[in-house]
């Protein structure tokens, strides 16, 4: 027999959801029961203890989150330990480094994944094993929808890569050495040499590049427990923490603390400006846009421009420093980062500790401010989002500073135009190509829509004539996303979209464009006149559609655009948790 505490909250004046299956004592009672007992289930965990479900995003076609299915087996013991009872089951799996053409093509199938196995099945409350870059978002999302009490365990940052005697970076040091190749100042030998060196356990990239980013907000947003987004994949202490966390998500269930009680406005806001002092990836502006489309809350493109204009990068953290995630935990973690930025948060925000923000980060320490640095001694003044408006970018662009040679912050140059992928793998290293390093890169065709599913090509490797002269960054603009790990002075997430019709679609080679980014500007310097007669043009002769068939004709059919999270459009808001109907 269960004691009182493992009876329904009061709170709820319900019973569990879980007892709506396993509480009844008739035919469709019998068979939800029976037939869990097959796996050895005895009678007393049906008396209306709270259900667990344990989402997980293991798999082995997803290295960063092969390390999931033992981590998972942590969380049960907590649940166990609470009183209540774990239940494991799977959901789409997106390997950021293998899925083609784009996992963001799938995140939103993900999310809808999640939503329909939460909400379908008899369980009281969530833990989301996520990590690799779009696996958590399309969790939150999925999860949001159905507002359960939720719980994330991320899967943890790799190990340091190491290549002779030196500290390599995921990705970043990909796009330094790949570049390297290509002008000649590094040989084909040790470019594959450095593979084994840079990925040498399991875990997501070790630098602050999406997969890393996403789980420091879900830890600003309360959605954690503290640490998560920072403790090694293979360090003990990810285990123990799991273990907490299957504690704490028996207590949310019978506290009835849904994830609508911990993500707010406020812990949105908290997100954008932790997002500026680790140097986030650009990835997370859509992530967070959908998710607060899923729960119903006021978030705006301008938001992060607004709320990070104030916040100086503190964490010297590749893809904008020098240090790897390993450094980054032992110097004190994300506590570390948000006791020395806490006047610019919201400190009375909910967490999923059961107590405030503020008390959770009342006694963090910093252990190394070469890592962290202080607020008066940033590692660069200018960080977070800029937010770009303009004739080029009508629904808005983004920009990452801290990332970007300040000398092309603000920038007028000759646009050459690559109206596809395809066209600029096939002509950017052409001789013949009419280049300079005061030109703008433009690539078209790789937004939502276009590609589909808006790939990290946006941070175009330069042409071989310009690298060979030393040249080692240009301004580039895009419809496409960039990686968290890449650098760079790249403009991103251009909406409208060119495949949808946006004023990117008709850029010509020669155009003049003009980037301001204190003034927060993106123009194409041709007459309002001009620009109306080539749109019109373009959509009378627009492209036929490409897909008939299947996820990505739904996906291209129905996706939103950069601005508003790339969402389907049908998804945006909440199903709640119930469901009326019986199986049988």
């Amino acid at each position: 027999m269960s004691n009182d505490s493992d009876k329904p909250n009061n709170k709820a004046e319900k019973p569990r959801r879980s007892q709506l299956s396993y509480g009844k004592l008739d035919k469709d009672g019998f068979i939800h029961r029976s037939w869990m007992k097959a796996q050895g289930y005895p009678d007393h965990v049906f008396d209306g203890r709270p259900i667990i479900g344990i989402c997980n995003t293991w798999s082995e076609i997803t290295p960063c989150n092969s390390g999931l299915r033992e981590i998972a087996e942590y969380v049960k013991r907590g649940i166990w330990e609470a009183g209540g009872v774990p239940l494991e089951f799977p959901v789409t799996s997106l390997g950021e480094t293998q899925m083609r053409p784009t996992a963001m093509l799938f995140r939103n199938l993900l999310a809808m994944d999640v939503e329909e196995s939460i909400r379908g099945n008899p369980i009281d409350g969530v833990v989301l094993l996520g990590g690799c870059d779009k696996t958590t978002p399309g969790q939150l999302m999925g999860a949001a929808s159905v507002n359960l009490p939720t719980i994330v365990v991320s899967s943890g940052p790799m190990l340091n890569g190491k290549f002779r005697g030196r500290d390599i970076g995921s990705g970043t040091d990909v796009w330094k050495f790949s570049e390297a190749v290509r002008a000649g100042e590094m040989s084909q030998e040790d470019f594959i040499a450095a593979e084994s060196g840079m990925s040498r356990s399991r875990g997501v990239c070790m630098t602050m590049g999406t997969a890393s980013t996403v789980s420091n907000l879900v830890e600003a947003m309360g959605l954690c427990l503290p640490y998560n987004g920072s403790i090694p994949a293979v360090d003990a202490r990810r285990q123990a923490m799991a273990h907490m966390s299957g504690r704490e998500i028996v207590r949310l269930v019978r506290d009835d603390v849904r994830m609508k009680d911990i993500v707010t406005k406020d812990s949105l806001i908290n997100a954008i400006k932790v997002n500026a002092a680790v140097g986030g990836s650009t990835n997370t502006v859509m992530h967070l846009l959908a998710l607060a489309g899923r729960l119903e809350i006021d978030l705006q493109l301008e938001d992060f421009d607004r709320y990070s204009r104030d916040l100086p990068l503190l964490v010297d953290l590749m893809p904008s420093g020098r240090f790897l995630m390993e450094d980054y935990h032992y110097a004190g973690g994300l506590p570390a980062v948000m006791k020395k930025i806490a006047g610019f948060l919201e400190l009375s925000a909910a967490t999923v500790s059961g107590v405030s923000l503020g008390e959770q980060i009342e006694h963090a320490e910093c252990y190394n401010d070469d890592v962290i640095r202080d607020i008066d001694n940033p590692v660069k003044e200018n960080s977070g989002i800029w937010v770009l408006r303009g004739n080029l970018c009508p629904q808005g662009a983004i920009i990452k500073p801290n990332a970007a040679s300040p000398e092309l912050l603000n920038h007028t140059g000759r646009a050459v135009v690559f109206e596809s992928i395809e066209d600029y793998h096939a002509r950017k290293d052409l001789p013949e190509l009419d280049i300079d390093e005061y030109c703008i890169m433009v690539l078209k065709g790789c937004g939502p829509k276009g590609y589909p599913g808006m790939p990290e090509v946006g941070n175009m490797a330069l042409p071989k004539k310009l690298l060979e002269k030393g040249i080692k960054d240009m301004l580039r603009i895009s419809d496409a996303r960039m990686s968290g790990t890449a650098f760079g002075s790249v403009i991103l997430h251009v909406a409208p979209e060119a495949s949808a019709g946006g004023p990117l679609a008709v850029v010509r080679d020669g155009d003049l464009i003009e980037f301001n980014g204190e003034a927060r500007s993106l123009n194409l310097k041709i007459s309002d006149d001009e620009l109306q007669a080539r749109l019109e043009v373009w959509h009378a002769n627009k492209p036929a559609p490409t897909y008939h068939r299947g996820y990505a004709k739904l996906y291209v059919d129905t996706v939103l655009q950069a601005d508003q999270g790339a969402d389907l459009d049908f998804l945006v808001g909440g199903s709640g948790d119930e469901v009326s109907r019986e199986s049988h």
